[in-house]
C-alpha cells in the first residue's frame, strides 16, 4: 500500500488515537494509488508502529486535540488533493473515490461525507442531536444546507492551507467549513454509510465528550466573520471562480 510522496494521486489523513483493532481494515480500504497518512496523537496501544508496519506514512502529533491531529496531517500532506477520514472503521476509506470525485474534477472545491447510519447504535441519539443542531447553525451563519459536519471529506491541499485555521480541537472541521464558505468554496456531501465503530469513540461515545466537542464548534461559530480583505481569490481552488 505504501505509496512515495511524489506519486501519490492523493493522500489521505488518518487522524489516530488508540485505533490499533480498527488499523489493518482501514488501511486495507484505502484507494490503490493513494497515500494513507496515520497522525498519531499519542496512542498507548502500539498504533504508530502498526500503522508503519502497514505501509502508512506515521506523522507524530504530541498536542492532544482532534484539530491538531488533522492539522498535522495535512502540514504532511503533499499530493494536490487531501481526504479526511476517521481511524475507527465507522467509515470505509473505499468509498473515498467517491467523495473526492467532484474535487478531482473540478466541480467542487469541498465535499462532505454525508453520514447515514448502517444501525441504531452506529450514531447515539445525543450525537446526533447535536450535529443536528450545528447543521442549523451552520445554516444560519453560512447559508449553507448541509446536514451534517462529516469527518470524510476532501479538497485541494493548497487551498486548505490558504484558509490559515486556527482550531486544534474538535471545532476543526467546522472551521474548515465555516472559512470555506467565506471565501466562495463550492461546498457539497454526498451520502456516506456509518457503521458503529471499532473501540470506544473519544468524543460521541460519550455525553461529556459530545458536549465539549460542541462546545468547541460554538466557539468556531462565535468567531468574526472573515473580512473581505482577508478572503482572496487565492483561497478559492482554482482561482476566484
Amino acid at each position: 500500500m505504501e505509496t512515495s510522496p511524489s506519486t501519490a494521486r492523493v493522500d489521505v489523513v488518518l487522524p489516530c488515537l488508540d485505533e490499533a483493532e480498527a488499523l489493518p481494515w482501514v488501511l486495507d480500504r484505502i484507494p490503490a494509488g493513494w497515500r494513507a497518512i496515520v497522525v498519531d496523537n499519542g496512542s498507548t496501544d502500539g498504533s504508530a508502529d502498526l500503522a508503519r508496519d502497514l505501509g502508512a506514512y506515521v506523522v507524530h502529533e504530541p498536542r492532544r486535540g482532534f484539530g491538531a491531529a488533522c492539522h498535522a496531517g495535512l502540514t504532511a500532506a503533499t499530493a494536490d488533493v487531501v481526504c479526511f477520514n476517521d481511524c475507527d472503521a465507522s467509515l470505509d476509506p473505499a468509498l473515498l473515490p467517491e467523495v473526492a470525485g467532484p474535487v478531482l474534477d473540478g466541480s467542487a472545491d469541498l465535499v462532505l461525507g454525508r453520514r447515514r447510519p448502517t444501525t441504531l447504535g452506529a450514531w447515539p441519539a445525543h450525537a446526533r442531536l447535536a450535529n443536528l443542531e450545528l447543521a442549523r447553525l451552520i445554516r444560519r451563519r453560512t447559508g449553507l444546507r448541509l446536514h451534517d459536519l462529516g469527518p470524510m471529506r476532501a479538497a485541494r491541499r493548497e487551498a486548505l492551507q490558504a484558509l490559515d485555521l486556527t482550531d486544534r480541537r474538535s471545532g476543526y472541521p467546522l472551521q474548515m467549513v465555516v472559512r470555506a464558505a467565506e471565501a466562495g468554496w463550492r461546498v457539497t456531501e454526498t451520502d456516506v454509510p456509518y457503521h458503529p465503530r471499532t473501540g470506544r469513540s473519544k468524543v460521541t461515545g460519550t455525553w461529556r465528550g459530545t458536549w465539549k466537542a460542541v462546545r468547541d464548534m460554538r466557539a468556531v461559530l462565535g468567531e468574526r466573520s472573515v473580512t473581505a480583505s482577508a478572503v482572496t481569490a487565492t483561497t478559492v481552488p482554482g482561482g476566484g471562480r
